[in-house]
Order: C-alpha cells, then sequence, then structure tokens
C-alpha cells in the first residue's frame, strides 16, 4: 500500500514515512492510493474478532512496510484492558431501541483520542528507532488532542513534544491534564487566540521546508494518517456490536470540528462497512453544517469563531475535510490544491453542484446543536436514562435524535466523560457528584507548566530551537 498527496506533487510513501511527517511536502493531507474493499464474507469472519485482532486485520491492509510480528505486537500492547478498562476496548450502551453510544472515553485521559494516540505512541518508537530517528512533534489542541498526545508519548525515546493550545478558552480539567505533566519531553505552549490560530501555526512550521527539516518536525494532528487509521478500527467494531447480519444498515452521528473522526467513518463506508448515513453534528461553529446541507465552505476568521460549552469543536476550519473533497472531485489535485489554498487565504468555496453525491454516494448529513440544546439533551438523558454524557457527545445525541428517520438505527460517537466539562454539566442538572477515574483525583490542584504566547509562529518556531538540536546542515 502506497500513499499520496491530496495535492498531487508528492512522490507516493510507505506507511511508516507517512506516519512520521504530517502535512504532505506540498501542503496536502496524504491518504492511500486507494481503500481495500471488505467483502460480506470478510465482515462474517471479523464479527467474532476481539478488538485487538480486528485492529490487527483492518491495519495490516495498510501498513503494509511493517513485519506482521512488530505490528500486531504494537497492537497488543496498545489495546489493553489496563489501558481502556475492559477488553471490550470500545463497548457500546444502549439509549434507546435504534439509539446507541459507542464509548470511546476510557483510555488515560477519558476521550476517545486516546484510542489512535495510544497507537501512535507505540507505532512513531517503533518506527523511530527502527530508522535510528528523532522528531519534533507540533501540535494543535482544542482540548483533548493535546492531553491524549502528551500521555502517549510523554517519556518516549526520541520524542520531542510541543504542543499548542487556545489561552483560557479550554476547560479547567483539559488544562490541567496537559500542564499538569513535568516529562522533560513534554513542552506546553498557550497561544493568545482561537484553536484555529494554533492549527495555522502548526502549518505555517509544518510548510517551512527548511525548519520542518532541520528539526524533523512531525504532528499528532487529526490530518496524521496513522490516527486516522487507528479510528476506522471502532466503526466496524460498533457496527458488529449492534448488529447480527451483514444486511442491516446502521447510521452514525458525530460530533465535529477538524473532520477527524467522521472522516474514518467515512473511509469504513467506502470500504465497504454497511453504514447509511454519516451524520456531521457541530455545535455553534457551523461550517461543516453548512456545507453538508447547502455545499457551500466558508471557514471563519478568529474574530468570528464562537467560544462554547463544547470547546473542542470551536473550530472554522476543517482540516480533514480535504481528504473527503479529494475524494469529492475525483481526486483532481489541481483543483483540490486551488481550493485549498484560497482557504488558507481565508477564501471558501461551493460545491452545490455536487450535493447529490454527498447525500447519495457518500452518505452524509449534518445538524447543529447550541448551548440550551446540549443543556437541555444532558439533562433529559440524566432524567430519563440516569445517563450522564459530556456537551460535545449531547450535541451528537441532540442532532441524531432530530435527523433519525424510521427504522434507522444510529450509533453515537463519545468524545469523553462528563467530569472534563463539570461546569456544564451542573448548569444542566444541578449540583451532583461527577464520577471520576482515581488517578484523576487531585488534578486541577497540581502545579501547571505553560509558556504562553502571542499568536506568532516565529515565536513557536524559538521555542523549538530552545529545546532541540537541528540536524547538521
Amino acid at each position: 500500500m502506497k500513499y499520496i498527496s491530496t495535492r498531487g506533487q508528492t512522490a507516493p510513501m510507505d506507511f511508516s514515512d507517512v506516519l512520521l511527517m504530517g502535512l504532505a511536502p506540498d501542503g496536502g493531507l496524504m491518504l492511500p492510493e486507494h481503500y481495500p474493499n471488505i467483502d460480506s464474507a470478510t465482515l462474517t469472519e471479523w464479527r467474532a474478532l476481539s478488538y485487538p485482532q480486528l485492529a490487527m486485520a483492518i491495519m495490516q491492509r495498510f501498513a503494509t512496510d511493517i513485519p506482521a510480528a512488530d505490528l500486531q505486537d504494537i497492537i497488543e500492547r496498545t489495546y489493553t484492558a489496563d489501558i481502556f478498562g475492559s477488553d471490550e476496548i470500545v463497548p457500546v450502551r444502549k439509549l434507546e431501541d435504534d439509539l446507541y453510544v459507542l464509548g470511546l472515553s476510557n483510555g488515560p485521559t477519558l476521550a476517545f483520542k486516546d484510542v489512535a494516540m495510544q497507537f501512535l505512541g507505540n507505532a512513531f518508537e517503533y518506527v523511530l528507532k527502527r530508522k535510528d530517528a528523532c522528531i519534533t512533534i507540533i501540535g494543535a489542541t482544542s482540548g483533548d488532542t493535546g492531553s491524549a498526545a502528551e500521555y502517549a508519548l510523554r517519556g518516549k525515546e526520541n520524542i520531542e513534544v510541543f504542543m499548542l493550545s487556545p489561552h483560557g478558552k479550554m476547560s479547567e480539567f483539559q488544562r490541567a491534564q496537559m500542564y499538569s505533566l513535568t516529562d522533560d519531553n513534554i513542552h506546553n505552549i498557550a497561544i493568545d487566540g482561537m484553536f484555529d490560530d494554533c492549527q495555522d501555526i502548526v502549518k505555517a512550521l509544518q510548510q517551512d521546508a527548511e525548519f520542518k527539516a532541520a528539526y524533523n518536525l512531525g504532528t499528532v494532528n487529526s490530518i496524521n494518517w496513522g490516527r486516522i487509521l487507528a479510528q476506522i478500527v471502532y466503526y466496524f467494531k460498533a457496527y458488529f456490536a449492534v448488529t447480527t447480519s451483514n444486511d442491516e444498515k446502521v447510521s452514525f452521528s458525530v460530533p465535529s470540528g477538524n473532520f477527524g473522526n467522521i472522516c474514518a467513518g467515512h473511509i469504513a463506508r467506502e470500504m465497504g462497512l454497511p453504514v447509511e448515513r454519516l451524520i456531521v453534528a457541530t455545535n455553534e461553529n457551523d461550517v461543516l453544517n453548512d456545507f453538508f446541507n447547502q455545499g457551500a465552505y466558508q471557514p471563519r476568521p478568529t474574530a468570528k469563531t464562537y467560544i462554547t460549552s463544547s470547546p473542542s469543536m470551536d473550530i472554522s476550519k476543517a482540516s480533514n475535510f480535504e481528504r473527503f473533497v479529494y475524494l469529492l472531485l475525483d481526486k483532481d489535485s489541481a483543483r483540490v490544491h486551488e481550493l485549498f489554498e484560497g482557504v488558507k487565504s481565508g477564501q471558501g468555496f461551493d460545491l452545490s453542484d455536487l450535493m447529490q453525491a454527498v447525500n447519495s454516494r457518500y452518505g452524509f448529513a449534518a445538524g447543529k446543536s447550541t448551548h440550551s440544546d446540549r443543556l437541555q439533551t444532558i439533562k433529559t438523558l440524566y432524567e430519563q436514562y440516569g445517563e450522564l454524557v459530556d456537551p460535545h457527545t449531547a450535541d451528537g445525541i441532540k442532532v441524531a435524535k432530530e435527523l433519525q428517520q424510521e427504522g434507522e438505527v444510529i450509533i453515537c460517537a463519545e468524545t469523553a466523560l462528563p467530569v472534563k466539562f463539570a461546569d456544564t454539566i451542573v448548569e444542566a442538572i444541578g449540583q451532583i457528584e461527577i464520577a471520576r477515574p482515581a488517578h484523576t483525583e487531585g488534578l486541577e490542584s497540581l502545579p501547571q507548566h505553560v509558556v504562553v504566547l502571542d499568536n506568532d509562529a516565529e515565536l513557536v518556531a524559538e521555542q523549538i530551537r530552545q529545546q532541540v538540536t537541528p540536524n547538521p546542515t
């Protein structure tokens, strides 16, 4: 399996090289030359597999340059009951006859990002050792990616991590998770701006070829193909959990800001998973909702990006969206390059003439949830079912129930455990005891270590220069 860029100007590469690189040299995103086709007989075989076995069956079709025994070792060290709380790894729970929640938040940082990031940490370490190389990870987070990355990479050999977050915009719990770490290879930087500003800095440094080469820049943001690959697995697992026959179809409702999680679901569908619809659930930052309903993609500047009570989705430029648009435009890399260079300079684009393909060929739908919506959803679920969900998951459930068609089975992808957003939970249902894992007790009272910088890529570059020895020229 070789990987190519959405912009068409990067030579085909192996999985191990793509894993470490982040953005392609031409500014695009890497993806496989084709998606494997999974037939019904294979789906039937996979139904009986454990989570690590299923991960191996799927990942070995993509990571073809890693020996099978080595890949299996990485996977078996990643997906354990000790790390994820149960052998199921991603348990599915039933809310109603046709409505389920996919439990993705049982990893060390209590968010869905752990499922992919724990794999990525072990895969990075393996590939770097094999190449006798080192890497400088630079990432941006709106809340959960940062802590998941840092917990997966802390103490790993030959890896330095610089994680950018929007100053003062995350929940208290999210900040404590990241900033309380004391590992020498973890460096937290708070940017005076929004998540999109952090993401723009990461892209700017990734696109500085000289700087990227000097400091071996890589990324763990959702643009990283290894993360997308790891997320594909749980769509298959969730499907098997709620069906008994491959003749059945399900839909997924996914809270979405950066389009990474639902992009994995889109790829699973392209591989042959019997998915009826992929429902994009946004918050007040509804750029993706606008596109999937109207065909117009118009990212907003920082000043027009809302600060909401589902902060991990306070994003107005969806990084992974380019992978879907590439397919939608029949792999016309020149057109993709033109459109997304425009996005880089603040322009949007209109593909409303392709909406029939978006909805029927690719199965997308979308809806929006607001602060009052998520408060009501949290309250209703708690009162009716004793079920407590975080604000982002509430967005996904609200949109799922709003768009659900007769007879449609919908699985809602969980974002995080409620304790990460306690203030919003209390606002929704009043003062209650919110369960939290023992390892997070007292987290918010620990000393925090973070550098606050203005919104300037050069200031971040200087932090990297101070901490990392460049390659000899």
